[in-house]
């Protein structure tokens, strides 16, 4: 039996980008550009959160604060092949506990439409659907917005 590795949940550094683009293009069909993820990086250090495993990142999250108390997720994601492993739920753990400490109320989050799986996940950690969003990606596809309250 493999002993599994200790899953390290931390801030971004900037080395950590090209693996972050990299685990975009496996999950998403219109992943970021470099130049976004740097710009997200600068603006927003605190809220750029990578999963570690032994050196290797294998997930990431961005997370934003507007207006003082709403949190938006922007982006998560995990690689494929480090799937099923809690990953994701410690990602959006780490980034709520973040917000709380900031005294954010909200957290939003929007899902493709077709993304079934993700709706599905995000429903399990506490976010409830609160309406669609037509033509929000660049595909043409629809979002559904959710939200999870924190107070």
């Amino acid at each position: 039996m493999v002993a599994q590795q200790a899953i390290t949940i931390r801030e971004l550094k900037p080395e950590d980008l090209k693996a972050v683009l990299s685990i975009q293009y496996k999950c998403f069909k219109d992943p970021y550009p470099l130049s976004l993820l740097k710009r997200l990086h600068l603006m927003h250090p605190d809220g750029f959160l990578v999963a570690d495993i032994g050196g290797i990142v294998v997930g990431y999250l961005i997370g934003v604060i507007r207006w003082t108390n709403i949190g938006h997720i922007l982006a998560i994601a995990v690689d494929p092949a480090f799937r099923r492993q809690h990953i994701g739920t410690m990602l959006i753990s780490n980034i709520i506990d973040r917000f709380r400490e900031k005294g954010v109320k909200v957290v939003r989050l929007e899902a493709r439409k077709s993304n079934i799986g993700a709706q599905l996940f995000y429903k399990k950690l506490g976010f409830l659907e609160r309406g669609e969003m037509p033509y929000y990606y660049e595909d043409g596809e629809s979002a559904i917005a959710m939200e999870l309250n924190l107070e």
